[in-house]
């Protein structure tokens, strides 16, 4: 919401904003371009009807007082993806969508672009380096959509995907997620059967084939649009490199792992659809280092390295661990992941994760039964968490100190520290101890 303000005002509107609460770095960003508010917290007598619209963000509750003061003024309320339609539903739309990749597909995009120096508009789920903002309103004649199936907002229960009626789209992946919000699988994959059908008649629909559900709704589709599937791209591994093959050359990279090379292959097919040539895209994507929080080197010495990674759920957990450890087989993983959002901690999900760490020579789970008992779910225990993960054999924290301790008496030596965390392990800034342990 904060990169939507920032966008907005760079293109010339005039606009303020309502919160209880604002975060860092959101709060320095805004108080940058003077955007911050005055007083935190909601207020319905700002509402008035020189007010053009409001785009309503997932903080805001269905009773928020501004919200039902705008109902009363008759003011229009956009949820943030249908205001991202209303900006880019003159230009050409790619929309990113699928369980995992999403945000890695979209920053290699967004690279190789702007390494081309084309005009784009964007809004991508990362932090990424070159670009200030997560999201650009211009005069573009494309955008670039990381296409999330989440809700859009708390009036409008529906995948924030369906709205962006893309010409091209991508499909990576389907991993059943969010079940506070899709209670079954098949629910779950019934929402990208939706996604495909908002696909242009005319438009393309990339797809990774090597997913049975995702093969299931392209066989099922009767659409009138181009059907075009990829795997993993051609590579090899050498001295932790690796290097992908085009035609009869090898082109070192550094991302790595086979879902980033689906990944890879899916932004590939994305920019030779747009006008890029695979000359010039091999070019780019040598030099693209990945997302914040994607596989992100943090810290290394000559002999070992520290990663941190989103990854939470059970799939983005086991293609993780095994990326690293094909990458770095000769060195020990230690694999570190916190259970944090509210799938993962759902007793009933938790089985999920069978063999989950299997890949790592080490691993850690943390969870914190505070976080639990403020989501509203049952309570978890250690043993809980260990049976769910067999035969994956883990040590399971529940305290932040034991964690803490855990980090700070651990030493590297010819070893991958992997981290993975939708959050930070109750307060630990991740950097900085990837820093500490090389």
């Amino acid at each position: 919401m904060h990169n939507i303000a920032i966008a907005l005002h760079k293109k010339g509107f005039q606009l303020s904003g309502s919160d209880d609460e604002i975060f860092e770095p959101s709060k320095s960003r805004l108080k940058k371009y003077n955007l911050l508010p005055d007083v935190e917290g909601w207020n319905p007598d700002i509402i008035t009807t020189d007010i053009d619209a409001i785009i309503l963000g997932m903080h805001a509750k269905i009773d928020n007082p501004e919200l039902l003061r705008a109902k009363e003024l008759g003011i229009k309320v956009y949820s943030y993806p249908e205001y991202v339609f209303e900006q880019s539903k003159n230009k050409k739309r790619i929309v990113i969508g699928g369980s995992h990749g999403k945000t890695s597909i979209t920053s290699m995009i967004l690279h190789v672009l702007k390494s081309q120096q084309k005009e784009f508009d964007y809004l991508v789920g990362a932090q990424l380096d070159g670009f200030e903002t997560m999201v650009q309103f211009s005069n573009a004649p494309i955008m670039i959509i990381e296409g999330d199936e989440y809700l859009s907002s708390p009036i409008d229960r529906r995948p924030k995907f369906l709205w962006y009626k893309p010409h091209i789209a991508v499909l990576s992946g389907i991993a059943w997620d969010h079940i506070n919000v899709f209670p079954t699988f098949e629910n779950y994959v019934e929402q990208f059967q939706l996604f495909t059908e908002t696909i242009d008649q005319d438009g393309e629909l990339i797809y990774f084939e090597g997913d049975k559900h995702i093969n299931q709704i392209v066989n099922s589709t009767s659409l009138r649009i181009k059907k075009t599937p990829y795997s993993t791209h051609n590579h090899k591994i050498e001295s932790d490199i690796t290097y992908l093959k085009n035609e009869d050359k090898w082109i070192a990279v550094s991302v790595f792992g086979e879902h980033n090379l689906q990944n890879l292959n899916a932004a590939l097919l994305v920019c030779k659809s747009i006008g890029i040539t695979e000359s010039d895209f091999y070019q780019a994507i040598q030099h693209f280092s990945g997302a914040a929080k994607r596989l992100e080197l943090i810290a290394k010495n000559d002999h070992s390295l520290v990663f941190k990674d989103f990854a939470h759920s059970p799939s983005k957990l086991k293609a993780t661990t095994a990326a690293v450890k094909k990458q770095y087989s000769q060195k020990r993983l230690l694999a570190c992941m916190e259970l944090h959002t509210f799938s993962s901690l759902n007793k009933e999900f938790l089985t999920e994760y069978t063999g989950a760490m299997d890949f790592a020579d080490e691993a850690i789970v943390y969870f914190n039964p505070k976080t639990i008992e403020h989501k509203g779910l049952d309570s978890i225990s250690k043993e809980d968490i260990e049976k769910a993960f067999l035969p994956s054999k883990i040590t399971v924290f529940d305290d932040s100190n034991k964690i803490k301790t855990f980090f700070e008496r651990t030493t590297l030596n010819n070893a991958v520290l992997l981290l993975m965390t939708s959050g930070n392990f109750d307060g630990i800034d991740l950097n900085e101890l990837g820093n500490a342990k090389v």
